[in-house]
């Protein structure tokens, strides 16, 4: 019988504590882990990627869409620095993330040695615990450390593995003295609340205010139901950030949709009106989407102590899971006689729902993007699985998606807001989910940066699924199209075609090369017809839509100097300023005549 490695070992406890997909690329500096990999392929499943970004992404988009933590696997050096943006993307949303990174010969760091690097220096700021294995003993409380501390912290932690000792015979640590002796498994605490006398502080708080205001985070994943048991006491309305999108449906009552930059008229509306402000689950960042702060009183709930009063002064902190923290203080609030505010609420939401259909179906050149999206709506599985890439597509999907059914389940890159995501995304979704239909939807700037690359690994694996639909929406401009508006609105500056316009590429003709569907739509009246045979198709769809990129994503309130900054970039001489203020104007006008 062989001798067990370590490279084998750590591949073992991997799947001890649950793991059966990994997300990799090989190298030299990891080879003694891909063996392991490969005598154990019955029961930890490699999925080769064409880059070790978009293996990290994967390992963050399996974490996202399944809760459970993501692997990733790269080689030493180059490997690892390329993994790092998909790392950050897993830190930044709270994701729980394990590397595994190859390393050079024990004997050889400190030399200088090729592809050596300081990885234990690299990985600090990303990861929440970085461990260089030196010893075959050491590699048990390791892998058990890392895991646990991924899982219970939701963040990422590495293992750096030299590439000598992943071959090495695996060694149990020795009884003695200087031995750690580990175990696998945690659970969640059953219930984590917040102190009595902060609960009833909060309570008094809320039953003070008359028009009170949510802003909900991904942090209420699990505690939906109580949060809108919650509202209808207080009568108040709901925002969502970003990732908290599709955890609560649109169509719910007193839902006022996202806020901030992506946000909708409503949440805005919300926020400068309301007296009382309750944070669950939520960092959001942009404090001139928030009330001010002299104007409202103010109760935080986080499960991550660190958040507590971090981006709004809080004056109640309840340190606590969301679920356990509201179904505490339910019996504490009064229900709340509010009919003036929960009627202007709902006339804003109704209202704004309406600008969205006007907008939608402005006339544009040749195409308005934010039809594609409002026509999706209606049209989505009600299991689907939604992924949004960083730029206007995300704004498209903050605002004209509106998700009705709270079995859909989405995401883009929040906290990171990186490029990129969108397709790696979808396919960790579709691997953990092979049943479900998913959504990509993407800009031309991040098909072409990794996106091209992700699809000839769905093109490698799309027949395993039980479900072939995987979609991918390209948004083609020829644009880098949201930081040409950020050029314009936040420098005022004209657009800089040199670092803006982006090559034409056939994303559908590319698709069909690879043995995928290629669709094309250049044509508002045939936006449902493509919907419809892409969601009916046997097999993954690439849509290359042909958008103008001069509509603008116009945010929910400009201030004077984003209006400066738009009017200046025009007088300076950008060349799409006459196309950019008509389409300006009739988005403004969907919404001005509403009024």
């Amino acid at each position: 019988m062989s001798k067990e490695t370590v490279g084998d070992f750590i591949v073992s406890r991997l799947e001890q504590w649950g793991i059966g997909r990994v997300y990799g690329y090989s190298g030299d500096g990891i080879n003694g882990v891909m063996g392991a990999l490969r005598r154990a392929e019955d029961r930890v499943r490699m999925i080769q990627t064409r880059h070790e970004e978009l293996a990290a992404f994967m390992a963050c988009g399996h974490a996202k869409y399944t809760g459970q933590p993501g692997v990733v696997v790269t080689t030493s050096g180059p490997g690892a620095i390329h993994a790092l943006n998909g790392l950050y993307d897993a830190a930044k949303d709270h994701m729980p993330v394990v590397a595994i990174l190859g390393q050079q010969a024990r004997t050889s760091l400190g030399s200088d040695f090729q592809q050596e690097v300081g990885l234990d220096s690299v990985l600090q700021d990303v990861s929440g615990y970085t461990q260089t294995l030196m010893a075959p003993a050491q590699a048990r409380h390791v892998v058990d450390r890392a895991m646990r501390v991924a899982i219970a912290e939701r963040t990422v932690a590495c293992i750096v593995v030299p590439n000598d000792l992943q071959d090495a015979e695996m060694q149990m640590p020795a009884a003695g003295h200087g031995s750690t002796f580990s175990g696998i498994g945690y659970r969640e605490p059953a219930t984590l609340m917040p102190a009595q006398a902060d609960l009833d502080a909060a309570a008094e708080v809320l039953n003070a205010g008359e028009k009170v205001a949510i802003l909900a985070g991904a942090g209420v994943k699990d505690a939906v139901e109580p949060l809108m048991a919650l509202r209808e006491k207080l009568g108040a309305g709901v925002a969502k950030a970003i990732l908290a999108k599709t955890m609560i449906a649109d169509n719910r009552e007193g839902v006022t949709g996202t806020l901030g930059l992506l946000g909708t008229e409503p949440s805005d509306w919300m926020m400068s009106e309301c007296d009382t402000l309750l944070l669950v689950g939520t960092s959001f960042p942009y404090a001139e989407f928030l009330p001010q702060s002299d104007k409202v009183r103010a109760v935080q709930i986080d499960i991550d102590a660190s958040k507590l009063g971090l981006r709004f002064p809080t004056e109640v902190n309840l340190h606590g899971s969301a679920r356990d923290t509201i179904e505490a203080l339910l019996p504490r609030i009064n229900r709340k006689d509010n009919g003036k505010w929960r009627d202007k609420l709902a006339d804003h939401i109704k209202r704004w729902n309406g600008v969205l259909a006007e907008r939608a179906d402005v006339k544009a050149k040749p195409l308005n993007p934010q039809k594609l999206f409002w026509e999706l709506a209606p049209k989505l599985p009600e299991n689907a699985l939604l992924a949004a890439d960083v730029g206007t597509a995300t704004d498209w999907y903050a605002r004209f998606l509106p998700i009705n059914h709270e079995s859909i389940s989405g995401s883009t890159s929040g906290g990171l807001a990186s490029m990129g995501n969108a397709v790696p995304y979808a396919m960790a979704a579709k691997f953990a989910h092979p049943d479900r239909p998913v959504i990509a939807m993407v800009g031309d700037g991040a098909m072409q940066m990794l996106g091209n690359n992700g699809l000839i690994t769905l093109a490698q694996h799309w027949k395993e699924w039980e479900d072939p639909r995987l979609i991918v929406l390209v948004l083609n401009n020829r644009d880098l199209n949201q930081v040409t508006w950020e050029q314009r609105v936040m420098e005022g500056d004209p657009k800089y075609e040199t670092s803006q316009a982006l090559p034409d590429f056939d994303y559908d003709k590319y698709a069909e090369m690879l043995g995928l569907k290629g669709l094309k739509i250049d044509k508002p009246k045939r936006v449902q017809s493509v919907w419809d045979e892409a969601l009916k198709s046997d097999r993954p769809v690439v849509i290359n839509a042909i958008v103008d990129p001069n509509v603008p994503p116009l945010p929910t309130h400009l201030e004077m100097d984003q209006v400066k900054g738009y009017l200046g970039s025009m007088i300076k001489g950008d060349e799409e300023s006459g196309s950019m203020l008509r389409q300006s104007l009739k988005s403004m006008a969907a919404s001005y005549l509403r009024r």
